[in-house]
């Protein structure tokens, strides 16, 4: 089984500064998705005209499916490269409606013993609300990102613990981190 730590979620869950707080804890480096996942989208011919033409007509939730294939394209080629680390991943690339998508995600993440997924509460509808104070509330006609990613199967399947964060510091949640895995 493969040790590395990856972390999942929603977006404000704080998995790149807990990915930070855990690579510096565990004398690792850290990788980002979101630093290196636009190379690995070029990889397969993705266009930032296109994603533009599309989110004019059909808005974020046009991109966010758009995104999708670069998505699982970017969680493939990260995990074959990087080792001895820690990552956190962009928060779409652990939600998947498609199911052949998925498959591949879930496949790329088998060795993988620590994926841990990170959530402010265990009550979905509570989630939600906390993480819509700490990043941004959907207008009446755009994507609900947070309900998406908090309330999306993908994420709860793909998980090896799942640690909630709500009334912890990140050093607090760092701890809760090493000692479920120590524990695995």
């Amino acid at each position: 089984m493969r040790t590395e730590i990856i972390l999942i979620g929603p977006i404000g869950t704080g998995k790149s500064t807990l990915g930070k707080l855990l690579a510096e804890s565990l004398d690792l480096p850290q990788c980002s998705m979101d630093t290196v996942r636009w190379g690995y989208y070029n990889e397969i011919g993705y266009s930032r005209e296109a994603e533009q033409e599309i989110g004019k007509t059909q808005g974020m939730e046009g991109v966010y499916r758009y995104w999708k294939p670069f998505e699982a394209h970017a969680v493939e080629r990260l995990l074959a490269e990087q080792h001895d680390c820690v990552i956190d991943f962009g928060a779409g690339h652990s939600v998947y409606e498609d199911e052949a998508l998925f498959a591949r995600v879930q496949h790329a993440l088998t060795p993988y013993r620590n994926v841990v997924l990170l959530l402010p509460s265990p009550d979905l509808d509570e989630s939600i609300q906390i993480l819509r104070t700490r990043t941004f509330n959907p207008g009446p006609n755009d994507f609900d990102f947070h309900t998406h990613f908090v309330t999306h199967p993908s994420n709860h399947a793909l998980a090896k613990i799942v640690v909630y964060t709500k009334d912890k510091t990140p050093e607090q949640t760092r701890d809760e981190i090493l000692a479920r895995i120590a524990a695995t």
